[in-house]
């Protein structure tokens, strides 16, 4: 399928969805059933002809946790939203690769990409076709990865796009060269993951050597030890100051401590400064994990210990220069940092955050300094929390004031030990989706029907992965406590 036509066929299912959204507004009805009044909803996937990937396996988890859910509202949230990334974004060859959309953009993030499909893992070994499509992706990954290990979205095949007039070594195959720690790490993340549930070697190829080995090329460069700037420039001719690099397109100085340099946020906004500590964090997992694979799979003792030496660097590092001592929450984890000694105290919705560090493994949830820096970034003393009467969460400045990111919601859920925390998390979430069941990337504090992006896979994909999260947890009875 060309580029056209693939375009064309995504707006067609764009189009139908919101129709589906229309008829179930208007539509809806209250019916009796075993004493208990619930809301009958037309589901709002795709018709079975026109999604992309089905997986036997995912459609009887659909309907497994249907059955167990009494709540008819959030059992057809899950049902929309849990399969959104495979009936509208992925592209499986048949074989060994896979393209998948972030929804209505239509390009591949890496971190994106990594995200969505990740809670499908757990199914792969009752599924043989789903396992091919996963190990796809991870394939697809390591070979962009290759392509240009600076960039964070790549094109389907090489037609250029909407950014190529970037002030930066853009090449026809990427949508965007953003450099963002993140985008190297998710894959590794999944391809672990994979490999565990799975037992799998087969992704573990030359390819994947080759990344590894651009990976920690790149990792070494941002540390900055040799050259103060690195090789990595960026400008957009843009009226978003986030959008592009101050001086000249090298970012904010940074001091060597260590520390891995990320120009730009998991939110593509660029960074203030540049030791942007979640994505620290989150390389110092990824190293190890990928130390495992080399280890384990590859036999490859060097490169493994290589990965293991600079991940410990890392975690010495943010030992040192990571933490803040707050004169209101005591020791907490900045969001940035420069390694001059200036810190920066906010969070960003977008993933990895520090509010999220517990979800991807990186601390531990008990941290006494995430546990504070936990009440710190769900509070009004970080700039981008935002509550009003629709909700509360975090936002960032990727959207802006007022706006608060569901996925913000989704991690305080993901990291709470508070069943009644939970709960209203999971509530906030069921009352903000404007009546369309679908989680979208950004609403208005005060009003949920002011929303951005319609069609957000990650997102919907990440609703999905919690509430599959919390049946599996034992913990149906909090959801069908819910009203």
């Amino acid at each position: 399928m060309n580029m056209n036509k693939t375009k064309f066929f995504c707006f067609s299912i764009a189009l139908l969805g919101m129709a589906d959204i229309h008829a179930m507004a208007e539509n809806s009805f209250i019916v009796k059933q075993d004493n208990i009044k619930v809301y009958q909803y037309h589901t709002n996937r795709p018709e079975p002809s026109k999604r992309l990937f089905e997986s036997k396996t995912v459609e009887e988890q659909i309907i497994r946790i249907k059955r167990l859910l009494t709540n008819a509202r959030l059992s057809w949230m899950f049902e929309n939203c849990f399969p959104n990334t495979l009936d509208t974004t992925v592209y499986f060859d048949g074989k060994d690769d896979t393209f998948v959309y972030t929804g209505d953009i239509h390009a591949m993030w890496l971190r994106d990409s990594a995200a969505q499909v990740w809670p499908y893992v757990q199914l792969a070994n009752k599924d043989p076709e789903l396992k091919r499509m996963l190990a796809g992706v991870i394939n697809r990954q390591f070979k962009c990865i290759n392509i240009d290990s600076y960039a964070n979205a790549f094109n389907m095949n090489a037609e250029g796009g909407e950014w190529m007039s970037d002030l930066t070594d853009m090449k026809p195959e990427l949508h965007e060269r953003k450099w963002e720690i993140d985008s190297l790490c998710y894959p590794i993340r999944l391809a672990y993951h994979y490999w565990k549930v799975t037992g799998d070697t087969s992704v573990f190829s030359d390819e994947w050597l080759s990344a590894i080995a651009n990976i920690l090329k790149t990792f070494k460069e941002q540390q900055r030890k040799d050259d103060s700037k690195g090789p990595y420039r960026f400008q957009r001719k843009t009226e978003r100051a986030l959008d592009t690099l101050t001086n000249d397109g090298w970012g904010n100085p940074v001091k060597p401590v260590g520390l891995i340099a990320s120009a730009f946020r998991p939110s593509d906004d660029a960074t203030t400064f540049q030791f942007l500590i979640p994505s620290n964090f989150f390389a110092v997992t990824s190293l190890r994990k990928a130390a495992e694979i080399l280890t384990k799979v590859n036999k490859k003792n060097e490169l493994s210990d290589e990965c293991k030496s600079l991940a410990d660097e890392v975690e010495k590092a943010l030992k040192k220069h990571a933490i803040y001592n707050h004169p209101k929450y005591g020791n907490i984890y900045a969001f940035e940092v420069d390694g001059f000694g200036n810190h920066l105290l906010m969070d960003d919705a977008n993933v990895p955050s520090l509010l999220a560090m517990p979800y991807l493994g990186d601390v531990d949830i008990d941290d006494p300094v995430y546990q504070n820096t936990r009440k710190f970034v769900w509070s009004e003393d970080n700039p981008y929390f935002f509550k009003g009467t629709a909700g509360e969460g975090i936002g960032g400045p990727h959207i802006g004031y007022d706006m608060i990111w569901p996925m913000s919601i989704m991690m305080k859920a993901f990291t709470s030990q508070d069943d009644e925390e939970i709960k209203f998390c999971i509530k906030m979430l069921m009352d903000t989706d404007a009546g369309t069941g679908f989680m979208h990337e950004s609403f208005h504090k005060d009003d949920s029907k002011k929303f951005t992006r319609a069609w957000f896979a990650w997102q919907n994909t990440l609703f999905g992965e919690l509430i599959l999260k919390l049946v599996n947890d034992g913990k149906i009875d909090l959801l069908n406590s819910i009203h």
